[in-house]
């Protein structure tokens, strides 16, 4: 069988009295309470009439019983769809309509689709339906049969959908098959050296590709425990460190930690790795956090499309500023626009190929046809180098994407939100480099009268836009630079504003 929970069930059962998530509370779940919660959900979802391929839209906060409800939807072969929590009523629209769930597990209501909330596992019932929609069933209540027999799959078959970010501001689902999820949890427990006694840190949140198809898969497939934290702080991280032997974090995570004063080389001297990805990590940052703890940060590269390209290596030189070598299995090229590799050393674009390449993109098969070559090379928009070894360094994007705390934004979605301010005449979005979020969301506008402040920008976007995206400054300028051809010279900006958050925690 393909479907990828049938290697975790295997793992589940094998170690059903070994701890699997250890949580801030102290309690802890034991594999045999996962895979309890996880034939819940699976029984309630089979009574509610879900079928093989169906869309669950998932928004939720972090939480051991999302996760089970994730790994109910790949038993049963849904596919699950995670959302930020942070994504507004407005955005959330968008993915509605696109997705087409059968089911939306969220904390609201929707009218245009059936709705779901998540109750806690000691509830009698863990998914409580609304009946918001029409003809929607009742399911009751119901302790359920001790399993749910996992759906068979194959590994072409669709298994999760992610939103990215578009170029024209909508976002584009990636769609992620079992095979996909199998290949690279399987690659990246070999290439980290994953050991029966490991402990992860995971104070990652799971609607994103780096807390739940990197992190959490290296530890299930491995049926080894989990500290599993509902969100980042640097002061519960301490206190949890001496537990642990992996983590995995953004930069974010690295510089907070860094300001906290027990932060020494006694206080992780029994950490294995410590792994960092989803925004580049600063030289500054690899060499402080070397200095302060001995440990030299191990870079890898990935994306929503392809969950991870390219690690440094477990045993031998990481190198700052390099995010190491192709995965077992795949390969990388650094081209030039036809696709032909560049001589080592020479800037390229960097193509990546192999079984975790993404299936396409979900309803844009044009979309896909555009970023997918015949070779079956994806074209990730990343530009890069690589020596004669084959080692990688990224060197910058060839489109404006800002990558803010780990999280994506698009400019194009935010320009959009500002120009319909009366305000603003006109906007360029831009991402500088920030010590703690790598890089921040800056707005660069024209005002129609006057000067425009950050805190008229952020009352306008509170309930349009989610946090993240939201400029965290606000320069105001008579004219944009262009090109030409007119086209805003976003470089230009970047350059011009490069020390704005010189300092900046």
């Amino acid at each position: 069988m393909s479907n990828f929970f049938a290697q975790l069930e295997q793992a589940f059962v094998a170690n059903a009295d070994s701890p699997a998530l250890l949580l801030a509370s102290q309690q802890a779940w034991h594999y045999a309470d996962l895979l309890q919660q996880i034939n819940r959900v699976a029984f309630e979802f089979l009574c509610f009439g879900v079928s093989a391929g169906d869309r669950v839209l998932v928004q939720l906060p972090k939480s051991p019983e999302n996760l089970a409800l994730y790994l109910a939807c790949l038993k049963l072969g849904l596919v699950y769809v995670p959302l930020n929590t942070a994504y507004t009523e407005a955005e959330l629209d968008y993915f509605v309509s696109d997705a087409e769930p059968v089911l939306y597990v969220g904390e609201q209501s929707r009218q245009d689709v059936a709705c779901a909330t998540l109750q806690t596992r000691e509830a009698r019932c863990l998914l409580v339906f609304s009946d918001s929609a029409a003809n929607m069933q009742q399911v009751q209540a119901a302790d359920g049969p001790a399993a749910v027999n996992t759906v068979s799959r194959s590994s072409e078959d669709l298994a999760a959908i992610l939103y990215t970010s578009g170029t024209t501001g909508r976002s584009k689902g990636a769609m992620l098959s079992h095979g996909n999820l199998a290949s690279n949890a399987k690659a990246l427990s070999d290439e980290w050296g994953w050991q029966p006694d490991d402990v992860l840190l995971n104070a990652l949140p799971i609607f994103h590709v780096h807390g739940l198809f990197i992190a959490s898969h290296c530890a299930l497939l491995n049926a080894t425990p989990m500290i599993f934290l509902a969100k980042f702080d640097a002061g519960e991280v301490m206190r949890h460190l001496p537990t642990a032997t992996v983590m995995m974090g953004v930069p974010t995570f690295y510089t907070r930690l860094l300001e906290q004063s027990e932060l020494n080389r006694a206080s992780v001297a029994h950490m294995r790795v410590f792994i960092c990805g989803s925004a580049p990590l600063t030289e500054q940052t690899f060499g402080a956090w070397e200095q302060r703890t001995g440990h030299r940060i191990l870079e890898r590269y990935g994306m929503s499309e392809t969950i991870i390209n390219t690690s440094n290596p477990l045993a031998g030189e990481r190198i700052a500023g390099t995010v190491g070598f192709a995965l077992p299995g795949q390969q990388v090229r650094v081209a030039d626009e036809d696709g032909k590799a560049v001589p080592a050393g020479e800037v390229g674009m960097i193509e990546v190929s192999g079984p975790n390449v993404f299936q396409g993109y979900w309803r844009m098969p044009e979309k896909t046809a555009e970023e997918v070559r015949p070779d079956g090379f994806f074209i990730t928009g990343d530009l890069g180098t690589q020596d004669a070894q084959g080692r990688l360094s990224i060197v910058g994007r060839s489109k404006d994407l800002v990558i803010s705390g780990g999280y994506n934004v698009y400019p194009k979605e935010v320009e959009v939100a500002l120009d319909d301010l009366p305000q603003i005449n006109e906007s360029a979005v831009i991402g500088l480099p920030h010590r703690d979020f790598g890089e921040a969301v800056v707005a660069v506008v024209v005002p129609s009268a006057g000067q425009v402040t950050l805190a008229e920008v952020d009352q306008a976007l509170t309930n349009k836009l989610a946090r993240f995206k939201q400029p965290k400054q606000v320069l105001n300028v008579s004219e944009l630079p262009r090109n030409t051809m007119g086209k805003v010279q976003k470089n230009v900006l970047r350059d011009r504003y490069s020390d704005l958050f010189a300092g900046s925690s």
